[in-house]
Parts: C-alpha cells; sequence; structure tokens
C-alpha cells in the first residue's frame, strides 16, 4: 500500500512539475502550432510539440545541410531533369545548365524555389533520396525527435512533419551560418548560369523582409496541408526573437504583433 501510495506520489509530482514547466500560450487563434523565443529561451508556445506539415519551412533543412556538407559555396553544379522539372514554386531552371550553389541557396531561400531545393539535393548529396536520409540523420542529430522528412522541399506527403519545437530547433543552428542569413534577410537577388545566356530574378516571398525592424527573414511555407507556416527572426540591439507558426491565420499581421511583444518583454519582463 505504502508502495502504491509512493509511486502515486512520484506521478502526481511528475504532473505537478510538467504543468509547472508548461509554457503559456497567449496568442491561441493565431496558428494551430507556434513557438516564441527570446535570446534563446522560450517564452510562449501552442501544441508546440504536434506534428503538422511543415511545407517550405523544410527548405531550412535544405540549406544548412548544404553550407555544412559542400566544401565551398562558390562551386558550381549541373542541373538534373529532376531538378528541372520539380513542380510547385520554381524559377525556371533548365536541365543541363551550370550554377554556383550559393546562387541556389539563394532562389531556395529567397523565392523557395523547388527546383533550386532540388538542385542542392542532387548536389550535396547526388540524388533526392540519399539527400533525404541525410536530412532526417541531421534532425536526430539536433534532437528534432517529432521531425520526419520524406522530400527535400517540403511538399505535402505521409509521413513527412514536423513541430514547431523542432523547427526551433533547426532555426537555432540554421542562424549560426551568417552566409544564411545573408541570403533571407534580402529583398530581392538576381542570378544567371555560369554561361551567362540569362538572368533570373526573384523576390523575398516574406513579407517582414525590408519591413519590419530587424528582421532577417528565416523562411515562409505554403502547402495546402500545411497552411500558411513562418519561421521569422529579428534582431533589436542585444536581443532577437526567433517565432515558428504552423498553419497560421494572418502570419504576417500575427507575426509582427507577436514580435512587438517579444521586444517589449526583453525591455520590461514580468
Amino acid at each position: 500500500m505504502h508502495g502504491i501510495v509512493r509511486l502515486l506520489g512520484g506521478g502526481l509530482l511528475c504532473l505537478h512539475t510538467a504543468f509547472a514547466l508548461a509554457l503559456p500560450d497567449l496568442f491561441p487563434d493565431v496558428a494551430s502550432a507556434y513557438r516564441v523565443e527570446l535570446d534563446g529561451a522560450a517564452l510562449w508556445e501552442r501544441q508546440a510539440q504536434h506534428r503538422l506539415p511543415p511545407a517550405s519551412l523544410t527548405k531550412l533543412m535544405t540549406a544548412l545541410l548544404a553550407a555544412e556538407r559542400v566544401s565551398s559555396l562558390a562551386n558550381n553544379t549541373t542541373i538534373s531533369h529532376a531538378a528541372a522539372n520539380e513542380s510547385g514554386s520554381r524559377i525556371g531552371l533548365r536541365a543541363g545548365e551550370e550554377f554556383r550553389v550559393q546562387d541556389l541557396l539563394a532562389a531556395a531561400l529567397i523565392a523557395s524555389a523547388n527546383d533550386a531545393c532540388h538542385a542542392l539535393a542532387d548536389a550535396v548529396a547526388g540524388d533526392e533520396h540519399r539527400f533525404v536520409q541525410l536530412m532526417n540523420r541531421r534532425a536526430k542529430e539536433l534532437g528534432m525527435l517529432n521531425t520526419r522528412f520524406v522530400n527535400a522541399c517540403g511538399h505535402d506527403a505521409k509521413g513527412h512533419y514536423s513541430s514547431a519545437h523542432d523547427l526551433t530547433l533547426l532555426a537555432q543552428e540554421f542562424i549560426k551560418h551568417r552566409e544564411l542569413l545573408e541570403y533571407t534577410s534580402r529583398i530581392d537577388m538576381s542570378i544567371s548560369p555560369l554561361d551567362g545566356r540569362r538572368s533570373l530574378r526573384f523576390e523575398n516571398k516574406n513579407a517582414l523582409v525590408g519591413r519590419y525592424p530587424g528582421a532577417f527573414g528565416l523562411k515562409t511555407g505554403y502547402t495546402a496541408g500545411a497552411g500558411k507556416c513562418l519561421v521569422a527572426y529579428a534582431k533589436r540591439g542585444e536581443h532577437a526573437v526567433l517565432l515558428v507558426l504552423l498553419h497560421g491565420n494572418d502570419r504576417w499581421w500575427d507575426a509582427v504583433d507577436i514580435l512587438d511583444i517579444a521586444f517589449e518583454h526583453a525591455r520590461h519582463p514580468r
């Protein structure tokens, strides 16, 4: 009897601890799941461990692996037929063209171009299938326990999911690469194949960049299954705010409000 009481007591203690550590949900209507971090510490969240389709937020992992595994981002790579034929958002890459890896990174992050994203996967691993294996291995290394990738670009697919919590872990690692932030914080850019026969111009799909003070990106996403998704990162003075929204509603205005409140919290913590 006493043993049962001790077990129940321990269970109640664990439950009490779990509730004590639970983060407040200040914005219950902005998204199915979200997480806000200030200077690396979690502030608020909603269903942050819930598995949801991440749409093109997936490209943060693709870009991270390219930055980590390509010996020089100035290296050249040839566009495959598979990359040129990718569906969804694209900038019109042609099979057989050669581009610098850094230009493909820019197109994948700024324009969310699936053809450029697939080309990055090819450049790193030879093909998308092998690249996806690298993605899942890296996710495990980062502690992304509620994440599984089945494609490099974020297409809706069975078994392709992540969580707001896991995507903050990914974003934290992504932010360590200054060269990647240089792309995500650009308003627009033009790239050309090595033969210089044409120029491809694209604009940043992140409405915060160039409009919200201190915004560095990071990535937008949308599919029918995932809805409107966003990873926003902004810095003001000594403070940095990271926000992940999955299946959001009015993601731009909501992001602005949440970022403002987080920066105000940094100035006047309760």
